[in-house]
């Protein structure tokens, strides 16, 4: 097993399918991650001062960390929500061939 800290998963949420997929494609396509999850989500959260929820769709990107930066401005620039989330999580390990498709993917 792998054990670096070279990796992590960026999550963010979207209104729609289509705009997920649609992101997911680009994040790819852009090789800033190697592959991108979208998954269908329920979220409460709390907004303006009142407890909202919404049916959207969870994309967890596989991406170095060390295009945070990078990647984080990339979902900024193309989300529609006036606060979209970006949290990443680090791998702290993982199958030693899958870490090495991340790396191999995701070079430029």
């Amino acid at each position: 097993m792998s054990d670096n800290g070279d990796f992590g998963v960026f999550t963010t949420t979207v209104e729609s399918l289509d705009e997920a997929r649609d992101l997911a494609r680009q994040i790819v396509d852009s090789r800033l991650a190697a592959c991108v999850h979208v998954s269908p989500v329920e979220s409460v959260y709390r907004w303006k001062g009142a407890v909202e929820s919404a049916t959207e769709h969870l994309l967890a990107a596989k991406a170095p960390i060390a295009h945070a930066e990078k990647l984080i401005s990339f979902i900024r620039d193309r989300h529609n929500y006036d606060v979209p989330e970006v949290i990443v999580v680090p791998i702290s390990g993982g199958s030693e061939a899958y870490m090495d498709w991340l790396k191999q993917e995701t070079r430029n």
